[in-house]
């Protein structure tokens, strides 16, 4: 990597990734910060690759988040998130059933089938999944999972298996499907749930989402600039206003750890994250 270039590391989930951060990247470099960026295919690649030392900063997932930190615990070395976005902050995700649909209790799920997005969505799988398990609950045991597996790799960054999740509840292939809260008024919005079509059975705890992730060794100068300047952006500002929209929110704020503690205990559940860890030498 050049000296004196700060390089960030994210996931190509969509066409509109490239227009972001190429906008970010002339903001940047317009404050003074030279800045450039690379994509990768999938969440694994990048985590790989940010120990590798490819790159500075990665916009990591949450699932990409949990990757980084339990590799770095296992070779010794420190994780942390420096920022992330207000709407990363205290999400929830909704178990959706029909409004007409006899499951009125989560206990009425035994049996049933249950919607959820890629099998690596924290949001719309893992999260989701977790919150029925510690109500007793479990996947494969008292009901089905029917998995949409849209753009696995890209841990459910693509909403395309949760629209597909809630296409399936429409048609009656599925009993309940699995989605963050967001996404459920998106797609009233847009007219894929009439109004009232659809009831909330069930909602998870709080949780987080994505942050921009450090590894020991960093450029501490250039990473202190980078933050230094993510908080000094202002919605209200016409030069930096087209860019948050296009990323999704009205401030950046300090990086926290606190809100991952549901997908933790999913990925523990679950044993989702072993044959990553094993390939990083982290099992």
């Amino acid at each position: 990597m050049m000296d004196g270039t700060l390089v960030l590391g994210a996931v190509a989930y969509d066409a509109k990734v490239v227009p972001i951060w190429d906008g970010f990247q002339r903001w940047f470099r317009s404050q003074g910060l030279d800045f450039d960026y690379v994509l990768y295919s999938n969440y694994e690649r990048q985590v790989e690759q940010h120990f590798a030392g490819a790159f500075h900063v990665a916009w990591n997932s949450p699932l990409a988040w949990v990757e980084a930190c339990r590799v770095a615990k296992k070779r010794g070395r420190a994780a942390r998130a420096v920022a992330m976005r207000d709407t990363d902050q205290d999400l929830t995700s909704l178990i959706v059933v029909r409004a007409d649909s006899p499951v009125r209790t989560l206990a009425d799920l035994g049996g049933k089938t249950v919607g959820c997005g890629a099998g690596d969505s924290p949001q719309a799988t893992l999260i989701p999944l977790e919150h029925l398990a510690r109500e007793g609950l479990l996947a494969g045991r008292h009901f089905q999972v029917r998995r949409f597996d849209v753009l696995v790799g890209k841990h459910g960054d693509h909403v395309g298996g949760e629209r597909d999740a809630a296409r399936a509840l429409l048609a009656g292939d599925v009993d309940a499907a699995c989605m963050i809260d967001g996404n459920h008024l998106t797609f009233t919005n847009e007219g894929l749930f009439a109004r009232g079509a659809t009831r909330v059975l069930a909602q998870t705890g709080k949780y987080d989402h994505c942050n921009f992730t450090v590894l020991d060794g960093a450029p501490e100068r250039l990473v202190a600039r980078f933050q230094e300047l993510l908080f000094s952006m202002r919605y209200d500002d016409p030069s930096v206003r087209p860019l948050m929209d296009m990323e999704g929110l009205k401030r950046w704020c300090e990086g926290r750890t606190s809100g991952y503690d549901l997908l933790e205990s999913a990925c523990d559940r679950t044993s989702w994250l072993d044959g990553f860890l094993r390939r990083m030498g982290a099992a």
